[in-house]
């Protein structure tokens, strides 16, 4: 692969994982906020969060040329 295409693949990589963290962030603070309100179950968008970061998490797996 030319070198541009290698540096847009990177640029793509980065933001996945940027995507990531931001999904995992966002998580975490839908967790404290449930426990804050005193639930005692994971809400349901929680795991929605989860699906969606695993399939950002693949997709940089499968980007990884290194």
């Amino acid at each position: 692969m030319s070198e541009p295409h290698n540096e847009r693949l990177q640029e793509l990589k980065t933001e996945l994982e940027s995507i990531s963290e931001r999904l995992q962030d966002l998580s975490i603070d839908i967790l404290r906020e449930a426990v804050d309100q005193g639930e005692t179950t994971r809400p349901p968008i929680d795991k929605t969060l989860a699906a969606a970061r695993r399939a950002v998490d693949k997709a940089v797996r499968t980007l990884d040329t290194d």
